[in-house]
């Protein structure tokens, strides 16, 4: 096989360090005067025939452009950011220092409505889970964190939550917000009243602490 000619190396060169598509007067005006463009180009698209990339006239202007059929295989998932509004970040504080809590005792302690989109969301990235039923009318379905929010948050257990003041001072917590203070999770258990699935029983709605 022969080596590529010095205007074919120009040419490729040029395409590739292009950071927008050049006219064919462009791609002219960097090669010996009356080189047959149109010519060394057909010749640079057979050299690159059947690899990865390839150069592609569009609109009148020319490229090296990914082969058409390698855009499948490289598709990309670009995951995107986003903040969680403070309602989210308000009901997780409240399951995390209240757990298990139901959604009307979230409700009660923020002293607004939460629409079902906030416990969803919690739930889509992993940080909540369902913590068995209330024995109580209704079996209201009751909220845990989950080992995926220890993770996230550096935590071996539920007891290692920093307290109240250290959340707001952090920014994780809005300062309107006035959690009753909570002690340790074994403070809100009910030795007798356990769920087969192992969640506790949180004790009933006038029982939860106060500022008192």
């Amino acid at each position: 096989m022969n080596p590529p000619s010095e205007e074919l190396r120009i040419l490729e060169a040029f395409l590739f360090a292009s950071p927008e598509p050049v006219s064919e007067e462009e791609i002219a005006s960097r090669l010996p005067e009356g080189t047959d463009v149109p010519a060394l180009l057909v010749e640079l698209a057979g050299h690159y025939q059947g690899r990865g990339v390839e150069p592609v006239k569009t609109a009148g202007r020319w490229s090296f452009r990914t082969a058409a059929d390698m855009a499948p295989k490289l598709k990309m998932r670009i995951k995107q950011s986003r903040r969680m509004s403070r309602a989210a970040l308000e009901t997780l504080a409240i399951v995390a220092y209240h757990q298990p809590v139901t959604r009307a005792e979230i409700e009660e302690i923020r002293g607004v409505g939460l629409s079902k989109g906030t416990l969803d969301l919690l739930l889509e990235i992993g940080w909540i889970r369902p913590g068995g039923r209330r024995k109580v009318p209704g079996r209201p379905l009751q909220w845990r964190t989950s080992e995926a929010f220890l993770e996230h948050f550096g935590l071996d257990r539920v007891d290692d939550l920093p307290g109240k003041e250290e959340m707001k001072a952090a920014g994780l917590l809005d300062r309107r917000l006035d959690l009753p203070p909570i002690g340790r999770l074994k403070d809100h258990l009910d030795a007798d009243e356990v769920e087969d699935d192992g969640s506790a029983e949180l004790l009933g709605p006038d029982d939860l602490p106060t500022d008192d």
